[in-house]
């Protein structure tokens, strides 16, 4: 395969067209076009892609002043896009308890001293996202009490995920006792006493983590450079950042602005800070009329997506929600944080000024909910070319695909769920439901390849991007049990969920997601060939090099 764009004297002289800046030879390139085409090399002028093909035509490009980078057989592809996660909270790293591979209560209880030991009294102790019901052998959160023990003296703030774990002082200083009244969406888990227990669901968790003092602009500059750096260092160039307040937003525009970004950004936005807007609908409608964007706003660098809202909670947390109930407790049917009728007006507002919604809908019955407020809004105006998201989508049923795609809905899912919670959704919903979670074949077969995309829910899930494709690919968790083979999709598809049809999501198809000439010249080079390395070590493939529009962000130290 040949490609090339014209250069300054046209395509028969090489002698008279520009060189390029960088050509890449000695590779193996899975261009992922449409037609899964192959070369042996590229050029790249001004961050971007000006030739892909053979070897010795690709070496034509280059002058005095070309870098030559030769990749050494090895398999390059189109930079990564994880479609929904929380990047800057790998900015956190050095700031938050980590929980990696804790698997008890008294190691939770180790890790918080630790961090208390080093912390002057009073200040809060943060913790990095983790998963209690799936890591600990205890399969529960951990109480006020237990990390009383672990930091009396420090407020301390746990997030879960939908949860937030926090020990007494936290809780006196949010002013919650026996008697304080549940928020809307929230809930405050009490003892067998009545006293709370330390555990905050949902909006309640707004109660404590609004008390946390904010990050300084230099500090929060610092620490999202860091998670560029992060997600760069997996082959991911773009990102659909899952919920950007305003002052993280402000940030990125500071970084981009600054020519300082490593990681293209299109931000979900969350007016509020919150998974829903905390304001009224009136004051919803006065704010999106007057802000002066919507969605797909920016440029190659930082744009808006969309707004970020929420129904329900999560399948391993127990509180998705379901059309049916949950198997152990008959009328339970999960975590609903907003009712139908205000749900349809937010969104129908934010239609209405030119934004699309992204909405966190897990359950089958959070995604009918979802399906209803869409179909809503299309009436008043048409969000069928828009691309409005269902995020997640983890057990959704045909009929909504069909619905969805009717609708010109797309899904971003995170076959990342499986990896290590697999398990813990059996418990919760049965083997069953299990099998069916993460549908991706499904969802192809039903509502089209572009209308679906791969992200990791990071810090829910490893961001590492052949995890999730390895799970895809062979529906094997962390143990090697496999669920719903029948959902299993083949490795080009896999591929294609982080690139080409990625790109789809923020309207970037004619940018990224694919070596092609006038595309950005964002790219990796892998370990491994993906296409032909056994199935079983697809989760081993490492990144030896990352560039973002022809430039190297990336290089794994030898």
């Amino acid at each position: 395969m040949n490609k090339y764009t014209q250069g300054t004297g046209g395509l028969g002289n090489a002698a008279m067209r520009s060189p390029a800046d960088t050509i890449i030879v000695n590779a193996h390139v899975i261009t992922v076009d449409a037609a899964f085409s192959f070369a042996q090399a590229v050029a790249i002028r001004d961050g971007k892609f000006i030739a892909v093909g053979g070897e010795a035509d690709i070496r034509s490009w280059s002058g005095p002043e070309t870098v030559v980078i030769d990749a050494g057989g090895k398999t390059i592809v189109p930079g990564l896009i994880d479609t929904h996660a929380h990047v800057e909270a790998a900015g956190l790293l050095k700031y938050t308890v980590s929980f990696d591979g804790v698997t008890s209560i008294p190691e939770v209880q180790e890790q918080v001293s630790a961090m208390a030991a080093r912390t002057p009294a009073g200040e809060w102790i943060r913790g990095r996202m983790w998963h209690p019901p799936s890591q600990l052998e205890e399969k529960r959160f951990v109480h006020r009490s237990e990390l009383d023990e672990a930091a009396p003296d420090h407020p301390v703030c746990l997030p879960v995920g939908h949860f937030t774990l926090t020990n007494s002082l936290a809780l006196k200083l949010a002013g919650i006792d026996r008697n304080t009244p549940n928020p809307d969406g929230g809930e405050i888990h009490h003892d067998a006493a009545g006293e709370p227990n330390g555990v905050l669901e949902e909006n309640a968790e707004d109660l404590v983590k609004k008390l946390l003092p904010a990050w300084p602009e230099t500090v929060r500059i610092s620490q999202i450079q860091e998670a560029m750096a992060y997600f760069n260092s997996f082959g991911i160039t773009s990102a659909i950042s899952a919920r950007v307040n305003p002052f993280d937003m402000r940030v990125h525009q500071i970084i981009a602005r600054n020519g300082m970004a490593t990681l293209r950004i299109s931000a979900m936005f969350a007016p509020t800070g919150g998974l829903n807007p905390t304001m009224s609908e009136d004051e919803w409608e006065a704010f999106l009329a007057k802000i002066g964007v919507f969605s797909d706003f920016g440029d190659d660098w930082l744009s808006y997506s969309g707004l970020k809202m929420q129904v329900d909670g999560g399948m391993t947390l127990r509180t998705a929600d379901m059309r049916e109930s949950y198997p152990d407790q008959p009328g339970y049917h999960g975590t609903v944080v907003i009712g139908q009728e205000r749900l349809n007006r937010l969104v129908s507002i934010a239609n209405r000024y030119g934004w699309r919604v992204g909405i966190h809908a897990v359950g089958d019955g959070a995604i009918d909910k979802v399906l209803d407020a869409y179909a809503l809004a299309d009436k008043e105006r048409s969000i069928r070319d828009r691309r409005f998201i269902v995020i997640h989508g983890s057990l959704m049923q045909p009929d909504q695909m069909d619905r969805a795609k009717s609708l010109g809905v797309r899904v971003d899912t995170q076959s990342a769920f499986l990896w290590d919670k697999a398990s813990t959704i059996a418990r919760f919903l049965g083997k069953e439901t299990a099998d069916r979670a993460i549908p991706a074949r499904d969802m192809i077969d039903h509502m089209g390849l572009n209308a679906v995309a791969q992200g990791t829910d990071y810090p829910i899930n490893p961001l590492n991007p052949f995890i999730n494709m390895s799970i895809s690919i062979t529906r094997k968790d962390i143990s090697g049990t496999v669920y719903g083979p029948a959902q299993a999709i083949s490795r080009e598809e896999a591929l294609r969920l982080y690139t080409s049809s990625a790109s789809w999501y923020s309207f970037s198809e004619h940018k990224t997601g694919s070596i092609e000439v006038g595309k950005l010249a964002d790219l990796a080079i892998l370990s491994d060939d993906l296409l032909t390395i056994d199935e079983e070590n697809i989760k081993d493939i490492v990144v030896l090099k990352t560039m973002v529009g022809g430039r190297v962000v990336y290089e794994k130290v030898p």
